[in-house]
């Protein structure tokens, strides 16, 4: 959202035998890796590098298969003896450890072999009695090359790994301690803590038009009553309480977002984030006047919340999730809103685009006027993980799962879930590089990103099944030289959250992918997570990034992202920070509950797995668009902002907005917001177009239905349809 914005007034067959077989082997596999702790040993070398072999089986089992981390593709080798299988660590290192991760078809006999040039072999292993299964075997040697060297197969077929892995490392293995200090941009307190206000109001004079800054913080209030505060909270910041549950940490007085810094428009107050608290307000009303990125959880107001700025100036969505207020919201200007499991005292009015599921004392569904759209409850949620303490130690906290989610999870008690020491985290400090953290992962440990800028020159792999990567202060990830700044295996239960990664000058790919392409496990038992994880191009600098965000694994939730190519800031122009594609959703029975995209040079999001359903959808369309040739796809007229593949059977969605404000041709004219297949198990549910003072038009709202924005001229009146077909 700019300031310019005006005031308001393919599917995949899935699940098959083939797939179940695979996912059911994988999970044995799984099951019988030993877990590992902060004592475990050395380093991951052969993941992702080049790889070659002797023979392949057939297509869809290369080489590559087997050095991927997914449990779900293999080598196999032609059915004769003699097979090899070889990978390239790109430089001479000690090696320690190899594991091969056999399929049914194994060797009975083979040797590992090491090389520093590829040509002269030694011999670091030999068996004529391998067994089989997940062999782990200790070796030692410096190598650049390592061969898996088959002698005698155990079956008819040929050799088959699923997984080809190679451990050592400069140092012989070291490993790295869990846990530790929190680092100097974390603050914590208790109420006997001296100078807490002068504090907030030291790092809020810092932080508060600091919009594209370096600056991060995170404050953690231990639990117990703090009176007569203020906390006024600006860009990256972080203000959370250290309790289990929100009753355990209480503020008489204030946690305040307002927008002096712009003039009294809060359509910039981007970036931070309440968790946690208990208010009190000081007057009986909290002020949280945010826009994009900028979650409330786990929050207790005990009054009234007014999401405007003071003087009621313009304002552009937030989320709401897991929280209590026992007065009402002031919804006043704010454009568009989610708000999710929740239990509030009434809600004030409608501007565009307000969504609520699973929330208690939500208004009804009233779409087209009030533009209310409401779910009874939220189909799944997981909440978002937290670092609290326990008696004295740090432990982070993941909240269990919940089908047909309606109120908070901690208003009846203690909730649900598992507790985790800090000592099986790896607390991430500036300056740590991305191998130290890959490090971290491999030896089994979490992620604790404390607040700062973090520049990873290779892929942050998370590969382990129920990892959770938690950022404080919104930690940020920039990922150099073009690499993808993080990829998750095809695995149960990850849990991303808390951070922002921004594309760096050199372009990359795509910046977060969730599962390889073909993932095929089934994870409805225990899906990955990603909650207040943003994503940025440009705005802090020169960014390119082709797709930012790819979810090719199933059940997935998308639980609040806001997904930004900038329209404002340093290193923005059309060319300057290209970035076609916001999300792409490959992975079936993926939920996105509260998604901002916005800006993308051409589809903001395409959704080509079955059964995806959104829960609340926010787009602005590229503001800096040169003319009507730059977005003509094909025969029609611009990029549609939300796009299901005509290959989809099944998908619904409730409670989307598009905007467009082409201020650099207003002449422009999209066809359409929103293109989807007219199936009858395609289903959309209070959708609008709207156009921002008259800078640019839509035809339609979605396909061919839906009336122009055209009549409305330049008074940003929203052309709405409320069911699709």
């Amino acid at each position: 959202m700019s300031v310019t914005a005006p005031p308001p007034a393919s599917g995949r067959v899935r699940r098959s035998l083939t797939a179940a077989v695979v996912t059911a082997l994988a999970a044995t596999l799984l099951s019988v890796v030993p877990a590992t702790t902060a004592q475990a040993a050395p380093v991951l070398l052969s993941q992702g590098k080049p790889v070659t072999a002797s023979s392949q089986e057939h297509y869809g089992t290369a080489a590559g298969g087997a050095v991927d981390g997914d449990l779900g593709t293999r080598w196999s080798s032609a059915a004769s003896d003699g097979q090899w299988l070889q990978v390239d660590l790109g430089s001479s290192v000690a090696i320690s450890q190899v594991v091969l991760r056999w399929e049914a078809a194994y060797a009975k006999g083979y040797r590992i072999e090491l090389s520093t040039d590829g040509t002269n072999w030694s011999t670091a292993y030999s068996t004529a009695t391998g067994a089989g299964g997940n062999e782990t075997i200790a070796v030692s040697g410096t190598a650049r090359y390592v061969r898996m060297q088959g002698v005698t197969r155990a079956t008819g077929y040929g050799y088959s790994l699923w997984e080809f892995q190679v451990f050592g490392g400069g140092d012989g293995g070291a490993t790295l301690p869990g846990g530790g200090d929190l680092g100097p941009n974390v603050h914590v307190v208790d109420p006997a803590t001296p100078g807490i206000q002068a504090k907030l109001d030291q790092v809020f004079q810092e932080q508060e038009s600091a919009q594209f800054g370096s600056g991060r913080h995170a404050f953690l209030f231990k639990p117990g009553t703090y009176d007569n505060l203020n906390a006024q909270i600006g860009f990256y910041t972080q203000i959370a309480g250290l309790g289990l549950k929100p009753g355990d940490t209480t503020i008489n007085g204030d946690v305040t977002v307002d927008a002096g810094w712009f003039n009294g428009n809060a359509t910039q107050n981007f970036w931070r984030g309440a968790e946690g608290l208990t208010l009190n307000p000081a007057n009986g009303t909290n002020r949280w006047a945010v826009s994009q990125a900028s979650s409330f959880r786990r929050m207790h107001v005990k009054g009234a919340l007014n999401l405007a700025p003071n003087g009621y100036g313009w304002a552009s969505g937030g989320y709401i999730a897991d929280s209590k207020v026992d007065g009402q919201i002031g919804n006043y200007s704010q454009q568009q809103w989610y708000t999710r499991d929740s239990s509030i005292g009434g809600w004030s009015n409608s501007v565009w685009n307000q969504t609520f599921s699973g929330v208690e004392g939500a208004p009804a569904t009233g779409f087209p006027e009030p533009r209310y759209t409401t779910l009874d409850t939220t189909p799944v949620s997981r909440e978002k993980p937290y670092l609290y303490l326990d008696g004295n130690e740090y432990k982070v906290f993941a909240p269990a799962k919940r089908t047909n989610a309606r109120g908070t999870t901690w208003a009846n008690g203690t909730p649900q879930g598992e507790s985790i020491p800090l000592s099986r985290f790896y607390v991430v400090k500036p300056g740590t590089k991305a191998a130290t953290i890959n490090q971290a992962l491999t030896q089994g440990l979490h992620l604790l990103f404390t607040p700062g800028v973090y520049h990873v020159d290779q892929t942050i792999n998370v590969n382990r099944a129920d990892t959770i990567v938690l950022g404080l202060g919104l930690a940020t990830i920039i990922p150099d030289n073009g690499v993808t700044a993080m990829k998750v295996a095809d695995v149960d239960g990850v849990k991303l959250a808390g951070f922002l990664i921004d594309a760096g000058p050199v372009n990359s790919p795509t910046l977060l992918e969730l599962g390889p392409q073909n993932s095929s496990a089934d994870h409805a038992a225990n899906p990955t997570t990603v909650q207040d994880v943003y994503i940025r191009v440009g705005g802090a600098g020169a960014g390119k990034a082709t797709t930012s965000v790819v979810v090719n694994s199933d059940d997935a939730i998308i639980d609040h992202t806001w997904v930004w190519r900038a329209d404002h800031g340093e290193g923005v122009g059309w060319e300057t920070n290209r970035a076609d594609y916001g999300v792409r959703v490959h992975g079936d029975d993926v939920l996105a509950t509260g998604l901002f995209v916005e800006h993308f040079n051409k589809y903001d999001v395409e959704w080509y797995g079955e059964r995806g359903r959104t829960i609340f959808y926010q787009n602005e369309k590229a503001y800096d668009a040169p003319n009507q040739a730059a977005i003509q796809n094909g025969s029609t007229k611009g990029y549609a902002a939300y796009r299901v593949d005509d290959s989809v059977n099944t998908h619904e969605a409730w409670g989307l907005g598009s905007y467009c404000n082409y201020n650099v041709d207003p002449a422009i004219v999209q066809d359409h917001g929103f293109k989807a297949p007219v199936k009858p198990g395609v289903k959309f549910h209070s959708l609008l177009v709207v156009s921002l003072g008259g800078q640019g038009h839509y035809q339609h709202v979605i396909n061919d239905t839906g009336a122009s924005t055209v009549p409305a001229g330049t008074s940003t009146v929203p052309s709405t349809v409320v069911s699709y077909p």
